[in-house]
């Protein structure tokens, strides 16, 4: 196999400038039709793959936005994050049994899933390809910062880096803060109605439902969205005059395993409440499988609810109550707006707020 073709090749092949045949990449308009396809030919002929990195030298843009995650849920529950391919071998196979729900503790990453995806269609659609890193702990901070060398600009999970941080890339290139509210900073923000989706659930279980004991079990103490969430529970709690907490009680850190834990620690003490209200809807999940392996009944001896609306929870038994939030939405109205501050670097931040909807299902209404 031969050299890959240089642009000096295809210059020399077309009889034409080096930057004449920069021009019929970068602004072909210029270029008259004879020549753009005369190059264009000798491009599909030598098998020429123009440089990108090249191209955005020349354009001053990478071509690539970039969104950065604080960490997905499975790094919480590796013992040893560390792996190894292995030899190859003839393969092996094992029996696992799972009747009791128990064996299998992988936590579902579907809200990050939702979100990447709806980040992924709109930079597509827009022309650019999405770069994604995810930090936890002490190498956040430079996985944020390598990240903005590489990038055109930046959506960033609400939590995920410090204000002051934001504000220092945010000189550099335009940054955009996912979920969570806006601080009175001059950064573009795009969230969802995390408090009044959870107003509107717990006023639903107190009014329609009779429900006055509700138990919240909260995700992690850094999120944003989880603060919102809390204050739209105690909001609804304390309108009826209802004991409202000042912190929640239990603590699952948005994981399914976690909100096993939040379940069994529940259903040890002497007294059961009539509904447990989480923060995500895999902390439900995990508080519905501790119930059926103890043979409490959702909802009959305890109502469950979620928050997120993933496939998970449309699929369970009982199917789960929740707040639904447009995760792909999410996704794409911060790409979009990443690439309008690109596009207008001098206009006024932006904070846009995104509906939820409640949906009620078998574990909190009896079929």
């Amino acid at each position: 196999m031969g050299k890959n073709a240089t642009v000096y090749d295809v210059a020399t092949h077309a009889g034409v400038s080096i930057a004449t045949v920069s021009r019929v990449f970068s602004r072909p308009e210029t270029v008259k039709d004879e020549t753009r396809a005369r190059v264009l030919s000798s491009v599909e002929a030598l098998g020429y793959v123009p440089s990108g990195a090249a191209r955005g030298l020349a354009a001053r843009r990478t071509g690539v936005l970039g969104l950065f995650f604080p960490g997905l849920d499975a790094m919480d529950d590796i013992a040893d994050i560390s792996f190894d391919g292995g030899e190859a071998s003839a393969g092996a196979a094992t029996i696992v049994r799972d009747v009791a729900g128990a064996a299998d503790t992988r936590p579902l990453n579907l809200y990050f899933d939702e979100v990447l995806r709806g980040s992924e269609l709109e930079a597509w659609r827009s022309g650019f390809v999405l770069l994604v890193g995810v930090g936890r702990g002490e190498t956040a901070h430079d996985t944020v910062r390598d990240m903005a060398g590489r990038v055109d600009g930046l959506v960033v999970l609400a939590g995920s880096a410090s204000e002051e941080e934001l504000a220092q890339l945010s000189r550099r290139i335009p940054v955009v803060v996912m979920a969570g509210p806006s601080r009175g900073d001059e950064l573009d923000h795009v969230s969802v109605s995390n408090a009044e989706g959870m107003h509107a659930l717990v006023a639903h279980l107190i009014d329609d439902l009779g429900a006055r004991d509700i138990t919240y079990v909260a995700g992690s103490e850094d999120s944003p969205d989880d603060v919102e969430r809390w204050s739209g529970y105690r909001a609804a709690l304390a309108e009826r005059d209802l004991p409202t907490p000042e912190k929640p009680g239990l603590r699952g850190d948005f994981t399914r395993e976690g909100g096993r834990r939040a379940g069994r620690e529940l259903l040890a003490r002497d007294h059961l409440p009539r509904a447990v209200v989480c923060a995500n809807d895999q902390m439900a999940l995990g508080v519905i499988d501790t119930a059926r392996i103890a043979g409490v009944d959702v909802p009959g001896d305890l109502i469950v609810t979620g928050f997120d609306g993933i496939d998970a929870g449309r699929l369970s038994t009982p199917r789960l109550t929740t707040v639904r939030q447009p995760m792909e939405r999410l996704g794409r109205a911060a790409v979009q707006a990443l690439v309008r501050r690109l596009n207008a670097p001098e206009r006024p931040a932006v904070a846009v707020r995104l509906p939820v909807e409640v949906i009620l299902r078998e574990s909190s209404e009896p079929a």
